[in-house]
Formats: structure tokens, sequence, C-alpha cells
């Protein structure tokens, strides 16, 4: 992906991250502002119900009052103190709330002594009238005093209402203004946001596309390295195998010059050693016991040519077969290094490079239990099936942990690679203390190069 593309992709996200918080606090600010409106329109509309309460006071006293005073029932008296006991305390919520807002206090101020005259105007009629002094309060009520206060009384009572009115309208214009702001708010947000939405869409469906390009690249990459790696492996599993069959080749060479050269060599030597013991009529007994040294030394090369030879190419494998091959080694083996090896070998008709390779994962093994397993007991199985053929090879000794063997173990790297070089699979079962199993499973027919040596002993 470009770097542009890549700047473009970078900056989607934190434009919608953006809108979002935009569209929270233009929300949060409408939502303050019109709680705060609100709030301010219950006070108006708690001073206009005072407001209109005290008019309603006002109006129910002078009721009441005037229903005494034309028929003098006593009756009209309670709606009157009824309404004169909550004037006081209507006046005092409403001088609270006065104080708290930004009404005119000249206005309530004159409310209040119109209210007190009233008052003042009503009791002293109501005294007047109780005292029986006739022509003194109907004087009273008969003048216009009583209604100039009530007029007084609505009209300051109607500026104060005329001013709830307008806070009232104020504070509806200000919620109206917050929710038009939200709502425009909200709107150039969300079209930002699905803006930003868009570009994010965008950019993620080319981050796919590029991500798709650089996964075949990689692919095709990692196909390339994996048939090119696979074809190293089968190049050099090849040198392996071609470097093994030039090793049995030259082990085979190296035994056979062995066999003729120095078995020649050596034969005529001991022919020599008793051409002249025989022409020799008397001898003293130093040359009798010199040549018999001699004997006895021609006798030990021999023999250690035979082992040497045996060694590099197994005569026996070749003549005598894989089954008296084994047991030849096991025999020997046994002898020289003082193991109890039991044998149990079935007779096989594999080819001769398979053969040989069993031959030597056994030899293998048993060099291995003489240096390293200190064992006292091993035992090695050849079982033929239909389709392939099982060597194991089981010891007692001190075993190892299969995980922790070294690189340089290549005795079993080279076991490893005989066996699955003839098409089969090789296991090692091992744990410290409990012995070491080998087993091999080996295809009867596999293809493999042909490496014919007929190796007779006859010296």
């Amino acid at each position: 992906m470009q770097w542009s593309q890549l700047k473009k992709f970078a900056l989607s996200l934190p434009i919608a991250v953006v809108a979002t918080l935009a569209l929270v606090s233009i929300n949060e600010i409408g939502f303050r502002n019109s709680v705060d409106a609100l709030e301010q329109v219950e006070r108006t509309q708690a001073m206009r119900n005072s407001v209109t309460q005290l008019l309603q006071s006002m109006l129910d006293a002078e009721t009441g009052h005037r229903g005494y005073l034309l028929t003098g029932d006593e009756r009209y008296l309670e709606p009157y103190e009824q309404a004169t006991a909550t004037v006081d305390s209507n006046l005092d919520q409403l001088r609270r709330m006065v104080l708290s807002s930004h009404a005119d206090l000249s206005e309530f101020a004159q409310l209040s002594r119109q209210v007190a005259r009233k008052l003042s105007e009503m009791n002293l009629s109501l005294r007047l009238r109780r005292q029986g002094n006739e022509d003194a309060w109907k004087f009273v009520l008969s003048t216009d005093v009583g209604l100039e206060n009530m007029e007084a009384i609505r009209k300051h009572a109607k500026a104060l209402i005329d001013f709830t009115s307008r806070e009232t309208a104020q504070d509806q214009g200000q919620i109206r203004r917050s929710l038009l702001l939200s709502r425009l708010g909200i709107s150039l947000v969300s079209a930002v946001g699905l803006l930003a939405f868009a570009m994010y869409l965008r950019q993620t469906t080319a981050l796919q596309k590029a991500t798709e390009r650089e996964q075949v690249v990689l692919e095709a990459e990692r196909a390339r390295l994996e048939d090119l790696v696979r074809a190293r492996t089968d190049s050099l599993s090849e040198l392996a195998s071609h470097l093994q069959l030039v090793r049995e080749e030259e082990r085979g060479h190296l035994a056979r010059e062995l066999h003729d050269e120095l078995g020649a060599l050596l034969t005529a030597a001991k022919l020599d050693v008793a051409r002249l013991k025989s022409r020799l009529t008397e001898l003293s007994p130093e040359v009798a016991e010199r040549l018999k040294h001699l004997t006895e030394t021609l006798n030990g090369v021999i023999a250690l040519k035979r082992r040497i030879i045996e060694d590099l190419r197994p005569s026996s494998l070749s003549n005598l077969g894989l089954t008296a091959a084994i047991e030849i080694l096991t025999r020997d083996f046994a002898e020289r290094a003082g193991f109890d090896v039991q044998v149990s070998v079935e007779p096989v008709t594999l080819p001769d490079t398979t053969q040989l390779t069993i031959y030597r994962m056994v030899q293998e093994s048993l060099n291995n239990c003489a240096k390293y397993a200190q064992a006292h007991h091993v035992l090695v199985t050849v079982h033929n099936y239909p389709t392939h053929v099982a060597v194991q090879i089981r010891d007692d000794g001190a075993g190892f942990a299969p995980n922790a063997v070294a690189r340089s173990a290549h005795g079993l790297v080279g076991m490893r690679h005989r066996v699955e070089a003839a098409g089969g699979r090789l296991t090692i079962t091992s744990a410290p203390g409990q012995g070491t199993l080998v087993s091999a499973v080996i295809p009867s027919s596999h293809p493999a190069p042909a490496l014919t040596e007929n190796i007779s002993d006859t010296a």
C-alpha cells in the first residue's frame, strides 16, 4: 500500500473520533441549555402562579368582606379570614421569587403597598361594621378608595404577569434555539461521520485488496521457496545417497583389494614359511620357535584381514544372505563385547541394497550399545510381512533423551538416511534409564541403486 493511502486511512479514523466527540459535546451543550431554560420556565411559572394566587386571595377577601358588610352574616368572614391569612405568605413567596429573578422590584413594592392599603381599608370598614357605626362603614364602602386599590393591585400584578410572560417567551426561544443547534450539529456531525465512515470503508477495502495482493505474492514466494527447498533437499538426499553408495563401493573395492592382493601376499608368505620349514631338516630350537611365531603372526594377520574385510563389506551377506550375516554379526559382537545377544531373524527376500541397509542398521545399533548404552542384554529381531520388513534392536542400557541428541551424532543420522533412502521409516524410542528401541519398517520392494559385490574369502 502506498504512503498516501496509508495517510488517508490514518486520517479517516481520527476524523470519525473527532466527529463523535463533537456530536457528544453539541448534544451535551444543547441538553444543559435546555435544562437551564426549563428550570427558568418553572421559576417564571411559579412566580406567575404566585401572583395569580395573590390576586385570587385578594378577590376572595374582598368578596367575603362585602358579603359580611351587606348581610351581617358571620359566615362570610370565614373566606375573608382564610384569604387574608394567605396573603402574607403569598407576598413572602413572591418576594423571594422576585429577588431571585430579573423582575422589577419597584412593581413588587408598589404591589405590596397597594395590598397593605386594601387590607387596611377592609379592616377599617369591618371594624366600623362590628362597632355598629352604620354611617361610617357605609361611607367607606361608598367611596372609590377600595376600587382604586384593587385596580392598582391588578395593574401591578399584571405588570409582574407580563414580565413572567416575557421571561417564558425568552426561555422558550432559548429551548428552541438549543434544539435547533442540536439538530444542526447532529446533522452536520452525522454527515461528517458518514463521510469518515465512507473513507474508512474505502480505505479498508483498498487495504484488504492490497493485503490480498501481498498474500498472493507471499504465497507465490513461499511456494517458490518450498519448491527450492524441496529441490535442494532432494538434491542433498540424492547426493547423500550417492555418497553412501560410493562409500559402500569404495568399501567393497577396498575389501576386494585386501582380499585379492593382501590375501595373495599373505598366502605366498605362509607357503614360503611352510616350504622353508620342510626343507630345514635340523632346526635349532630358536629357529623352530621363530618359524612357529612367524606362522602364528601370519595366521593373526590373515584373521585381521578377514575381520577388516567383513567390516568393510561382509562376504557373508553376499554369499549366505541376510539371515546368516546377522547371526554371524551378532555372534561375533557378543564374543567381543561380552553381551547377551538374542536373535530372531526370519528369512527375507530383499534387494541387495536393502539387505545391506538392514545389516548396517543392526551393525550401527550394536556399536552404539557397546559404546554408550552400557547394556547387558540385546534383542535383534527381523520379521517378514507381505508388504514390508520390520527390524528391531532393543537393549536394556542407560537410554537417552531423543530430543537432546546432538547434531554431531552422525551415526543415528546416517542410519535414518539409509532407512529413508530405502523407502522406510526409522523410529528411535528411548528414555534415561529405560533402555533404547531402534525400529524400522522397510517396504519389501523399493527401487534403489544396485550394489552387487560378490566377495569370497579363500585365504
